[in-house]
């Protein structure tokens, strides 16, 4: 316990041996313990080891790019990968379509609580998510590559219900990142933007009988550090490696930024308005289904505009934002910097953030599609010829009470424009993307009709919405004619029957101005009108008034139903916990 456990890093890569199974730490640039890829890339491109390892990463720890663990996609390195996602570690991907290992890719939700399932010495995961989509032994069972034969899910039925189990095994290496490091291996993590599944990680290694790597700015004394802050122990902790500041960015997108990790909170009306395109659009379409006190999860790509929308539009103070490697509140940022927040209210392990998912936690997820079938299934892990993956899309899909699928209407060389509040189509994609069947399914539509689950489909020219286990069109867009810019890119036809027109402030160079409205929303589920009492009923319970606009609100509603009774009412107001 009193050994100074910090190495260097090319002495630390070379504990791994020729057929591990190593665990890999990262979403996008945070928690990727990048050091550790480049010593570990430069062992094999010298020495021709570790070869035929499996890798395993619950989310995506690279940046589109070259770096995560891009570094180490070489042939012969891999004999196994079971990925959450393979979007940001593309040259992973490459190797995957070419078959040179078996390639396996499962919902990101699964994958990080198997870590804690392997450390706990149970059998494995046993969940619903996945069961209809390609995750489904079923169907495809996740598998990516040729060589990819063997099922590691199946299906299981306790209770009369079917469940998807992934059978545990040990892990013989993880390499996870922090800020700081004792000489005795306890690790803090003050500057990183998330926890991400260090600490599971750390214990299935550890009780597996493996080592356990760990990747950090700074070394302090021993005793020196606020127990509380130790997010890792040092008994977890084999050996510490002292990263380059290049090696080790907040996240791919940022060296270092204290409001995405606590250390200062920055005022957001600062931050620059959107410019008006399909991409703000469809973010303010989105944003008029917000309610006040919505929890809401944001995926990557255009839902990522979502938080900007209603910083703008002044309501993103009473919404909660979330991203599911673990950020709860704040201002949820896009590219490379996905996954943080700006002022973050709180920051928990991306095991906990999927367990709340799973658990119906959700009010509103904003997810990207590439395709759409008639019966509402989505694809969004597979493009063609190449694999995104699914990352936290399935669990996050499956288990939301609201989904608000966003993209554009069809996809290659698409280009479009917002001129005089109405949305012109200068040049159409090539590709449809509402299909007659899905190239994969990463949401399948029976699932949400037994749990009253709402979908939307949003796209810059048109919404659908899932009603009775058809799409049908809904809205259009000032500017965009039925039969000639939507049915006519569609390889099926959608219900069409009442079709409204999109709200026409979506498409304006000024805000919408709809935050009296969206505060609206709330206040009218507080006032109940009983005819056959002729009762009023107004439930202030735990409200809060700080502005004349509140109050001229509450008239507002409370006027509407007074004039529609036509007659004095008898009211009972509940005062409890009103400010």
């Amino acid at each position: 316990m009193k050994r100074n456990k910090v190495i260097p890093a090319d002495v630390a890569v070379s504990m791994v041996r020729d057929g591990w199974v190593l665990g890999a730490e990262g979403f996008v640039g945070s928690g990727t313990a990048d050091e550790l890829y480049v010593a570990l890339e430069k062992r094999y491109l010298d020495t021709g080891r570790p070869k035929n390892i499996t890798l395993f990463h619950s989310s995506g720890p690279g940046d589109a790019g070259t770096r995560g663990i891009n570094r180490i996609a070489h042939p012969g390195m891999f004999k196994r990968v079971i990925s959450g996602h393979y979007g940001l570690v593309p040259q992973i991907g490459k190797r995957a379509l070419e078959n040179d290992f078996e390639a396996y890719n499962l919902p990101q939700g699964i994958l990080t609580n198997f870590y804690r399932a392997v450390a706990a010495r149970r059998p494995g995961v046993f969940t619903k998510v996945g069961l209809g989509t390609f995750a489904d032994p079923r169907i495809e069972g996740g598998k990516i590559s040729k060589k990819a034969v063997e099922d590691i899910v199946e299906i299981i039925t306790i209770g009369g219900e079917e469940w998807l189990f992934m059978k545990a095994f040990p892990f013989d290496c993880v390499f996870i990142r922090g800020t700081t490091a004792d000489t005795r291996g306890n690790v803090t993590m003050e500057r990183e933007a998330l926890i991400v599944d260090a600490l599971a990680m750390a214990m299935a290694a550890r009780n597996s009988g493996g080592i356990v790597i760990v990747q950090v700015e700074r070394v302090a004394n021993p005793e020196t550090l606020n127990p509380h802050a130790v997010v890792v122990p040092g008994i977890l902790v084999d050996y510490v490696v002292v990263a380059r500041p290049e090696h080790h960015m907040q996240t791919f997108g940022s060296q270092y930024r204290p409001e995405l990790c606590g250390e200062i909170r920055v005022p957001l009306t600062s931050t620059q308005p959107l410019a008006l395109d399909e991409r703000k659009a469809m973010a303010r379409r989105a944003n008029l289904e917000l309610r006040p006190y919505d929890v809401i999860n944001l995926g990557i790509g255009y839902p990522e505009a979502v938080s900007a929308i209603a910083n703008e539009e002044n309501i993103l103070s009473y919404l909660t934002m979330t991203v599911e490697p673990g950020i709860i509140g704040g201002m949820p940022l896009g590219g490379l910097d996905f996954g943080s927040s700006v002022n973050p209210e709180a920051v928990v392990s991306m095991p906990d953030q999927f367990d709340f998912y799973d658990g119906g936690g959700l009010d509103v997820t904003c997810l990207g599609f590439a395709q759409v079938t008639a019966e509402g299934n989505v694809n969004s892990s597979k493009f063609g010829p190449r694999v995104a993956g699914c990352g936290g899309f399935i669990d996050i899909s499956q288990n939301s009470k609201r989904v608000l699928f966003m993209g554009t209407f069809t996809t290659g060389g698409i280009k479009t424009v917002v001129e005089a509040g109405r949305m012109k189509i200068l040049e159409e994609g090539r590709v449809k993307k509402f299909v007659a069947t899905c190239d994969q399914i990463t949401y399948c539509s029976q699932f949400a009709g037994p749990q009253g689950q709402e979908v939307f489909y949003i796209t810059e020219r048109c919404v659908f919405k899932l009603i009775d286990g058809k799409l049908e069109l809904i809205e259009v867009a000032p500017g965009i004619e039925i039969e000639k810019d939507i049915l006519a890119h569609m390889e099926f036809r959608p219900v069409v029957r009442n079709v409204a027109p999109m709200d026409l402030r979506v498409f304006q160079d000024a805000v919408m101005g709809i935050r009296s409205e969206f505060l609206l929303k709330e206040l009218k589920t507080r006032v109940r009108y009983v005819a056959a009492q002729n009762l009023l009923r107004l439930n202030f319970n735990g409200l809060e008034i700080d502005s004349v606009e509140d109050i001229d609100n509450i008239r507002k509603i409370v006027e509407d139903i007074c004039t529609a009774a036509g007659k004095k009412v008898n009211a009972i107001v509940n005062y409890d916990a009103f400010k």
